[in-house]
């Protein structure tokens, strides 16, 4: 069996919001499997074990430019390896040059954005020059590009930290800039239920199921609550089934109805979601170097 040690413990406690010996039991059963205890712990605490701010792993910015006819925008996620250098002035113009690259030249993929002039040289030997001035390593992470049915609108939150890019037709501003700022605040993870993954749906149905089986329930009554805990799920993490934040009594799909509006499309970006950032123990580092400068 795999150790558990501390630091994984505190790991999976951070990502999940569970009592510490809840996190322990999980890597027990899981032998150290990092995914597997997370998943023990969906089943058991239930929605709580999914903090989804703390998948939040890496620095840099999300930057969005939006031409002056509000049709045609982008989002693009630019990561450094401290939250200092996140907030250096080139490195921010840096991703600020790139969001508007991707309005006027709509790039393939980030090699070729990579590859498009800036200020006299490409876009990858400006990042390289970032580098050497800075003394960080950075990357383009991802980004995208929308042309909007209605008009495009945007919101940057928690010092460029969060992203959005929303299409939205009918309704004004006002309403426009809500959604906005609801998408920041919710992450919901489609649009409706149509576009969530089948893979991600049979996840939460997998453990809807195992939930349900420990109820000792008939068969009947099991299948009507992985079904009923399916489409829970399913308004929890898409636009439209989310309660507004505004006024929770209302689903964003029954505000835009009374809006006369609907949202095309959306892009979410919240920087470092997904990476695995390195965690360095400091104690532990020093006590390795003092040993090894004891060494004859």
């Amino acid at each position: 069996m795999a150790e558990v040690t501390a630091s994984m413990v505190k790991e999976l406690r951070e990502k999940t919001d569970a009592p510490m010996m809840e996190c322990k039991k999980a890597l027990s059963e899981a032998n150290g499997d990092m995914a597997k205890a997370e998943e023990i712990l969906r089943v058991r605490l239930g929605n709580k074990a999914s903090k989804a701010a703390s998948r939040i792993a890496a620095e840099g910015v999300v930057s969005v430019f939006i031409a002056p006819d509000s049709k045609l925008g982008a989002i693009v996620e630019v990561n450094c390896e401290t939250d200092f250098v996140a907030k250096n002035e080139d490195f921010t113009a840096f991703a600020r040059n790139l969001a508007e690259l991707v309005v006027r030249n709509a790039p393939a993929d980030v090699a070729a954005l990579s590859a498009l002039p800036l200020g006299g040289s490409t876009v990858d030997q400006v990042r390289t020059a970032l580098v050497g001035k800075i003394g960080e390593n950075m990357s383009i992470r991802r980004f995208a590009r929308l042309q909007a049915s209605g008009r495009l609108a945007s919101y940057v939150h928690g010092g460029a930290k969060i992203g959005v890019l929303v299409d939205v037709s009918g309704g004004d501003e006002a309403l426009a800039k809500d959604l906005s700022m609801h998408i920041a605040a919710s992450k919901p993870v489609a649009l409706s239920k149509n576009e969530v993954s089948g893979e991600l749906i049979q996840r939460e149905r997998d453990i809807a199921q195992q939930k349900a089986a420990e109820s000792g329930k008939p068969a009947n009554i099991i299948e009507k609550m992985v079904e009923g805990s399916v489409q829970k799920f399913l308004k929890e993490v898409t636009l439209l089934g989310q309660p507004f934040v505004k006024d929770d009594k209302i689903t964003v799909e029954q505000l835009l109805k009374s809006k006369a509006a609907s949202v095309a499309r959306f892009v979410l970006y919240v920087v470092g979601e997904g990476i695995e950032k390195k965690q360095s123990d400091f104690a532990a580092e020093v006590a390795a170097q003092a040993a090894q400068a004891a060494q004859p």
